[in-house]
Order: structure tokens, then C-alpha cells, then sequence
């Protein structure tokens, strides 16, 4: 159900090139947990399954797109569903680590840092660049009044999470199967 991935690969593929514009999209955000849920989970499915379909020949993959194009399809296809369903681990990591006072592990333990500060550079980096682009987006809207729901993105990131867990274990045992998404939610709560 990633429609447009798709196609943006076979064109990529064939040699065509896509570009970027900015627009203004009324399309209505989805206000209902579950209905979200279901959908984000039938996003990332389509990811994996888009992901998986273009790269069951990787050599003719590689040969069509070239190495810098086949490397980030890699990359962003593959990479946005192992973000999302490993965020929660690397979150609880970092965590203990500061809750047991014990963020930095004593010398002689390589694993334990290398986990400890991939855990640190991902929460700053990941967490950092997306309240930065969330707030700067908000300025640009002139929605001031919206900037505390930035509070809100380590919830909003596990749910993504949650998402990626849910697509994944229905690309396993229901693969045929895709969520529907309810419209017009929004309009109803007025």
C-alpha cells in the first residue's frame, strides 16, 4: 500500500528523476488512535513488502539505479522500518543507563559503550533534528500556540514503534491483508 514508493523506484529504475516542490496539503490528519495505528501499520508493511519486491534481484537493482541511488533506497526503505521498531530498545537503553546511574560503563566493556553511546547519539540526533524541523515548521505556519505538542514526539515515536511491530507481525501472519483507513473523523468531533 506504498503506492507511491513504488513508483518512484520503477522510475528511478527506468532512469527518470523526481524532484520536490512546496505545496500546501489540506488532506485531513488522522485524529483516531486505533484508526491511526492501522494505518501507519499498513504504511510501513507496504514498505517492507516495496523494499522486499525491488530488492529480490539486488545485482540488476544495483545495475539499474546505480551504487549511490541503490544505496539509499536501501537505506530509507529497509532503514524506516528497523528504525521503528528498534526505537523502543534503544530508548529503554539509554534509560536504564541513566536511571541506574551507570550512562557510561567502566573501562574494559566496549560493547556496553558502543551501545551506550549509539543509544545517545541516536536519541539527540533523531530526537533533536525533529523537534528542530517540527519547530521551525510550526514558525513558518504561524501556529505558536501548537509548539507544546513538540513535548509529545517520544510518545508519538513509540507509537510509531508500536506501528512497525504491528505491520511486521501481520507481514508474517497476514500478508494479504491491509487496514482500511476511516475518513472524515475530524469533521465528526467538531
Amino acid at each position: 500500500m506504498t503506492e507511491d514508493a513504488d513508483l518512484g523506484i520503477r522510475l528511478a529504475r527506468m532512469g527518470y528523476e523526481a524532484t520536490t516542490f512546496a505545496a500546501t496539503t489540506y488532506e485531513e490528519a488522522n485524529c483516531a488512535l486505533g484508526n491511526w495505528l492501522g494505518q501507519r501499520a499498513r504504511w510501513l508493511k507496504g514498505w517492507l513488502q516495496t523494499w522486499l519486491v525491488h530488492t529480490r534481484r539486488p545485482v540488476l537493482l544495483w545495475k539499474e539505479l546505480g551504487p549511490a541511488d541503490f544505496l539509499v533506497t536501501q537505506t530509507l526503505m529497509l532503514g524506516i522500518l528497523v528504525s521503528a521498531l528498534a526505537h523502543p530498545f534503544f530508548l529503554g537503553w539509554t534509560i536504564w543507563r541513566f536511571a541506574s546511574a551507570t550512562f557510561f560503563p567502566p573501562p574494559g566493556q566496549p560493547i556496553a559503550f558502543a551501545m551506550t553511546t549509539l543509544s545517545l547519539a541516536v536519541l539527540v540526533t533523531g530526537y533533536g533534528i525533529s523537534t528542530i524541523a517540527l519547530i521551525e515548521g510550526l514558525r513558518k505556519r504561524k501556529l505558536a500556540r501548537l509548539w507544546p505538542s513538540v513535548l509529545t514526539m517520544p510518545v508519538y515515536w513509540l507509537l510509531i514503534s508500536l506501528g512497525g511491530w504491528l505491520a511486521l507481525w501481520q507481514f508474517i501472519r497476514k500478508p494479504f491483508h491491509w487496514n482500511k483507513t476511516r475518513h472524515g473523523l475530524s469533521r465528526l468531533r467538531l
